[in-house]
């Protein structure tokens, strides 16, 4: 039996060996794409040609006895390693009269994750920390576009400090929350203006099927190039009116990052030995911790400020917090057809959404439990 198996483990390693090679020619490949796109300015993600090909894909295995997920599964992780590596060479620049662009909190992380995108799409950048404001004048001096990517509670006041901007310059923000610093750049700035809040943490590897959103502010038409140099790096951009994103927030991110910072508080006073829970965890439990954990790895300020960045958020938190009370009650009396009831109710506000839901969460859930190791 000994001999089978070692027989057949060859062959396997002899394919593996051949899958190296041809995911190695594939990379190749693709750092050619990125040339190619990059000369005529296409984005790095065609959401259109990935579906297609996919689909060719998956009826190409399943002609052949593989499974169709097996081979999706193989290839969006090749996408996302390919999406990465399409950086690398660069992109079309489509404002190249654009004077320079000053990144206002640039040594920051997200801001540094904006000064590397545009210096690969062939800007000039300038960088105005918090500590050359001496020298304020000298960097904004004749400057094309100035992006303010600072902390939410510093925004409104670092926006306020910057008058006397060309007229054509281009003044927006990456800021979280939009409908004040909005206001903050109309007032302080006659030229164009926009808000952007970037859906995603600077830690990502590649802006391929990340979200920007985008409020208008003043002069569309002046800053609509720099909506498409996003989409280029494979963004999709979002438009939305400013009081509706900060509602969405108080959602997506307030609530969300509260709840989670709730129970990471109520873990740690509890107490439990974490390398026993991940041990007897479900993949779904080991993603919600993971999620939890992933929280407190993060700056407690950037949160903190998010949270209570207004008062709308605070309200929300407060509904919640009654509603759990009235979820602990049914509890408390034991009432199971009540139970039954309000998540029949749920259900039914989900609609569709349930079943979709389930669908993206069984891929989630496959791929935390293949990314486990337990110890035999």
């Amino acid at each position: 039996m000994s001999a089978e198996l070692d027989e057949l483990r060859v062959e396997i390693d002899d394919v593996d060996k051949q899958m190296v090679e041809l995911l190695a020619r594939r990379l190749a490949l693709v750092e050619k794409v990125g040339e190619v796109k990059s000369k005529y300015g296409l984005p790095i993600y065609v959401p259109e040609r990935e579906a297609t090909m996919l689909a060719s894909r998956r009826e190409e295995a399943e002609s052949k006895g593989v499974p169709g997920a097996l081979i999706e599964d193989i290839l969006r992780r090749t996408m996302r390693e390919s999406y990465s590596s399409e950086n690398d060479s660069g992109f079309k620049c489509l404002k190249p009269t654009l004077k320079p662009i000053v990144i206002v909190g640039g040594h920051g992380q997200l801001g540094g994750l904006f000064a590397r995108m545009f210096s690969l799409s062939g800007y000039e950048v300038r960088i105005l920390g918090r500590n050359d404001w001496d020298r304020a004048d000298e960097i904004l001096a004749d400057v094309g576009m100035v992006v303010i990517s600072v902390p939410i509670d510093l925004t409104e006041a670092t926006i306020l400090r910057l008058k006397n901007l060309p007229e054509n310059c281009i003044l927006c923000d990456l800021t979280s929350v939009k409908s004040r610093p909005l206001s903050a750049m109309l007032e302080v700035h006659s030229g164009p203006v926009v808000g952007f809040h970037p859906m995603f943490g600077p830690d990502i590897p590649s802006l391929a099927k990340q979200v920007i959103v985008c409020c208008e502010g003043r002069f569309p038409e002046q800053y609509s190039w720099l909506k498409a140099q996003f989409q280029i790096w494979g963004a999709t951009v979002r438009d939305i009116d400013a009081t509706d994103h900060d509602q969405g927030m108080t959602l997506i991110q307030a609530l969300r990052h509260f709840t989670s910072f709730a129970y990471g508080l109520h873990l740690s006073q509890e107490d439990p030995n974490i390398e026993q829970l991940l041990s007897l965890s479900s993949p779904i439990y080991r993603l919600e911790i993971a999620m939890v954990g992933r929280l407190f790895a993060q700056d407690p300020n950037l949160y903190a400020d998010i949270i209570m960045s207004a008062p709308e958020n605070l309200e929300m938190i407060k509904r919640f917090h009654q509603r759990f009370g009235d979820a602990i009650s049914i509890l408390e009396n034991k009432d199971k057809v009540k139970f039954v009831d309000s998540f029949n109710e749920v259900e039914q506000w989900f609609g569709d959404y349930s079943q979709q839901f389930m669908k993206e969460s069984k891929n989630l859930l496959r791929q935390a439990h293949d990314a486990i190791h337990r110890e035999s």
